[in-house]
């Protein structure tokens, strides 16, 4: 059964609650809304009853945006790997080291869980076209899970997105505009495009959906660490869906007993790239928001988000867990790549090679030491960024 009851304000600002099986976006007051659910009802589901579930995401359909009777729009998203990481983690001093290895999702990337979940929700919502601003994966899974639902895709990159990006979005029969300038301005477009003609936006957290589909990483992670969270998660931040809805995830596993209530959750670490850091910049000005990063620039195209809607959700997280956030260098990303791939033969982004770099900077500060467990998060593949090695040349 569903425990899905209806949608609220992340701030909360007093308005809704809001009925979830009509189209919302933003709260009245242009906030992200939240999907809640009857947790005191939860507590009836226990986690034994996982065994021998579908090996994906939607092995926690009961705390998942789906109503009774409807079908999940699926690609066998989730459930990833976490991949006990020996070799590296002994070249790091570091016995309980884990990779979440996202790349094998459909479409490459951590961004398919999302879309599966959004794309869930607009079908049965009744939405005709999908829209969606990327920097490159969000527009893959997008593009394919609309085909998988039989909706029109349009989506908007930014005109300088890697070609593999544009090829794959083709490959899903999506329509493609190209947009002068960051992912900002392609939401800024898309939204003028979409907005008069009743397109459904599926941009980070300007729709409750995505968040939810991202939270599976933390059930998915508790599950394969035996119930038992780890003491570290660094995680690669651009729209910081993943932070938000892991953080949300632990809190609803507390809720509903399978995790202790009020005890110990990982530390959040967010990383960013010195190109665009506006996460790591309002964390040290002790900010509850972070102002727009002028000049964004970065080989990782995920991390290139100069401002994030969700952004004091993101620090919420990171501050409650009494974790960090890190800046590290283009050049140091894609070794760190390399250095993931080279250790434990998993194709890497730039994003997940960023997450390792600022391991490296927590081990040498004493903050993680060798007793701590820790997940670093490879948030997708190295297929599509095969041009960033050129900066190594």
């Amino acid at each position: 059964m569903s425990y899905f009851t209806h949608l609220e304000c992340s701030v909360p600002c007093g308005a809704g609650p809001f009925d979830a099986r009509q189209t919302h976006h933003l709260c009245t007051c242009g906030m992200p809304l939240l999907a809640r659910y009857d947790l005191r009802a939860a507590r009836a589901w226990s986690r034994e009853s996982l065994s021998g579930r579908v090996a994906s995401l939607w092995r926690y359909r009961e705390l998942l945006p789906v109503f009774d009777g409807e079908e999940p729009v699926t690609l066998g998203e989730g459930f990833t790997p976490l991949i006990h990481a020996r070799r590296l983690g002994a070249s790091l001093g570091l016995p309980k080291l884990y990779v979440k290895d996202e790349s094998l999702n459909p479409t490459n990337s951590f961004k398919a869980r999302g879309q599966s979940a959004a794309v869930t929700r607009a079908k049965y919502l009744g939405a005709h076209t999908l829209s969606v601003p990327s920097a490159g994966n969000a527009a893959n899974a997008m593009s394919a899970y609309a085909a998988a639902a039989g909706i029109p895709a349009k989506v908007f990159m930014p005109r300088d997105v890697k070609t593999p990006f544009i090829r794959e979005c083709e490959t899903y029969g999506a329509d493609i505009t190209l947009v002068d300038g960051l992912i900002t301005d392609a939401g800024r477009i898309a939204a003028e495009h979409g907005g008069p003609l009743g397109w459904y936006d599926v941009s980070t957290l300007k729709e409750p959906y995505r968040v939810e589909g991202k939270k599976t990483m933390g059930y998915e992670v508790a599950e394969q660490l035996g119930w038992e969270l780890p003491d570290w998660i660094l995680y690669p931040t651009g729209g910081g869906t993943g932070m938000v809805g892991m953080w949300k995830a632990f809190a609803e596993m507390e809720a509903i007993g399978w995790l202790p209530h009020g005890g110990k959750r990982p530390r959040m670490v967010s990383v960013q790239a010195e190109g665009c850091a506006p996460i790591v910049r309002a964390l040290a000005e002790g900010t509850e928001r972070a102002e727009m990063w002028q000049g964004a620039r970065t080989v990782a195209d995920g991390l290139r988000v100069p401002k994030a809607i969700g952004d004091f959700l993101v620090l919420r997280a990171v501050r409650e867990s009494g974790g960090t956030a890190i800046a590290v260098p283009d050049r140091a990303m894609v070794e760190g790549m390399i250095d993931i791939g080279r250790h434990e033969g998993i194709s890497a982004a730039p994003e997940g090679g960023a997450a390792l770099v600022a391991l490296r900077q927590l081990i040498t500060t004493g903050q993680v030491t060798p007793a701590h467990s820790v997940v670093l998060f490879n948030t997708g593949g190295a297929l599509k960024y095969l041009d960033a090695l050129d900066i190594l040349r």
